[in-house]
């Protein structure tokens, strides 16, 4: 690793390890949190009590400012939804929403709504891509090259929060990708789990059997491995078997979280990753939650617990009624690298010269044309 003698270098202060928005049809689309991801688009049936009942529950979402200096400016199109959308969605696993600072985002993905309004496409960054990240004065830090995972840990630092984390991470990204950001996403994978149970569990494919790194049965229930050691009690492995089924919370959590052991490693995780979220906001548009208040309220009060939002300068309800167009059906997957680790010889990623003209038929609102004409792209659902 290379860094000037004046930057702080990320290898000699070892990072601790983590602790725990042309309407096609007349139709209300909500723009909701899944996976982490996340900002889920998916269309319904009408939300009863529309803007009133989002006022009403939002009030649990943090807002924080999570762009910093990558934000959209306003000759970009920022502060507005009459343009494409770009948002930053990253995912950290705490115990509490506002944990202490040694995390990484261990999920990075960059949701890209066209102009058009009528598709959302999903583009997950490997968190072990080598980036240069940008001095940051908020926390103290001095620049390097480090993982892409990496980027949001140290702008945490010295007091710099989440809030931090995020800003460092959306400007290295756009000094990589050329992507400026009209809001972002921080979702706790530790509290998401009741969002998903709030919505009576998803549908997901398991396409490789995999056993789980995170996750035991003790008296068979589910529990965390550190927590079901202390209990001194037998244990029994998590199994993922390959098949369609069904998930409750924990399940389509620990399924999506796992990458030891599958072929392709860290892109096998992201890709089910990506469909954990399309199964979210598909099972939220077709499962009634939109048109019974009760269920609404009682999904966006959960999904607030588990996320801190950025939406720049427009009003969530803004956000959320704005992008009214984009349905859960529509949202496509895109995969960098075509899928498979692209390693640069120092056991870092590096991104590869088409994933680079992906990033920027995102910037230039092209990707709908990029994506016809390099279909390799699209990642294989099942």
């Amino acid at each position: 690793m290379t860094v000037t003698a004046n930057r702080q270098s990320p290898a000699t202060v070892p990072p601790a390890p983590p602790k725990a928005r042309k309407r096609r049809a007349p139709l209300w689309t909500k723009v909701t949190t899944a996976l982490g991801a996340v900002l889920l688009v998916a269309s319904g049936g009408g939300l009863v009590g529309g803007s009133v009942l989002i006022d009403q529950t939002t009030d649990s979402i943090a807002v924080e400012n999570l762009t910093g200096d990558a934000k959209k400016s306003a000759a970009e199109g920022g502060n507005t939804l009459e343009g494409p959308i770009d948002m930053l969605l990253m995912g950290v696993d705490a115990r509490a929403r506002w944990a202490d600072d040694a995390l990484h985002a261990d999920t990075i993905i960059i949701l890209h709504i066209p102009a058009s309004h009528d598709q959302a496409y999903l583009i997950s960054v490997p968190r072990d891509t080598e980036v240069e990240v940008p001095p940051f004065a908020p926390s103290k830090y001095g620049g390097g090259t480090v993982k892409a995972t990496e980027a949001f840990y140290w702008g945490a630092q010295n007091g710099g929060g989440w809030g931090g984390g995020a800003q460092l991470l959306a400007k290295t990204l756009k000094n990589m990708t050329g992507i400026s950001f009209d809001g972002a996403a921080i979702i706790n994978f530790g509290g998401f789990r009741s969002v998903i149970d709030e919505l009576g569990g998803v549908n997901l494919c398991v396409d490789q059997q995999v056993t789980s790194k995170h996750m035991v049965y003790v008296g068979g229930e589910p529990m965390f491995l550190a927590d079901a050691r202390k209990t001194g009690k037998a244990t029994k492995p998590v199994v993922h078997k390959v098949g369609c089924r069904a998930m409750e919370g924990w399940e389509a959590l620990d399924f999506a979280r796992q990458r030891y052991g599958l072929k392709n490693g860290d892109y096998d995780r992201q890709r089910h990753q990506q469909q954990l979220i399309k199964a979210m906001a598909k099972k939220a548009a077709n499962g009634g939650v939109l048109s019974n208040p009760i269920k609404a309220t009682s999904l966006i009060k959960s999904a607030g617990k588990a996320l801190v939002l950025d939406t720049g300068q427009i009003a969530i309800t803004d956000f959320v009624l704005g992008l009214k167009d984009v349905a859960a059906n529509d949202m496509v997957l895109l995969r960098t690298n075509n899928g498979t680790f692209a390693g640069n010889g120092k056991g870092r990623e590096r991104i590869d010269e088409t994933t680079q003209a992906m990033f920027q038929a995102v910037k230039d609102d092209n990707l709908a044309q990029f994506v016809l004409d390099n279909p390799g792209v699209v990642a294989n659902e099942k």
